[in-house]
């Protein structure tokens, strides 16, 4: 019996657009790669506005490679929805990851 879904060809975990984001994310302590007009991405900014904390954002959903780079970040996570957020270099979740790291003070350890 057949799926009634597709699947997309993994990511180039070696092309421009891997190194591009492996990049990013070893740049700064925090990057969030998000949609502008995603409701968890917001959701995940939130905290670091509340704490003051600058934060790297690239919006996908204004880059022509944005779907590249969800499709690298689906590899490299495990889930490919935004947002992705990285702090220090490693991946600590989504937008409800990061409210509930907030309200109990995780968050702000991690970026003491």
């Amino acid at each position: 019996m057949g799926s009634f879904f597709s699947r997309s060809s993994p990511a180039n975990m070696s092309g421009p657009v891997a190194e591009f984001v492996k990049g990013a994310i070893a740049k700064d302590k925090v990057v969030i790669f998000s949609k502008t007009y995603c409701p968890y991405c917001t959701m995940a900014k939130e905290p670091f506005k509340k704490l003051n904390h600058p934060v790297t954002c690239y919006e996908l959903d204004h880059r022509k490679d944005g779907g590249e780079i969800q499709a690298v970040l689906g590899e490299m996570t495990g889930a490919s929805t935004v947002p992705r957020v990285f702090i220090n270099g490693n991946f600590v979740g989504g937008g409800t990851d990061i409210k509930k790291m907030y309200s109990d003070g995780r968050l702000e350890k991690m970026l003491a």
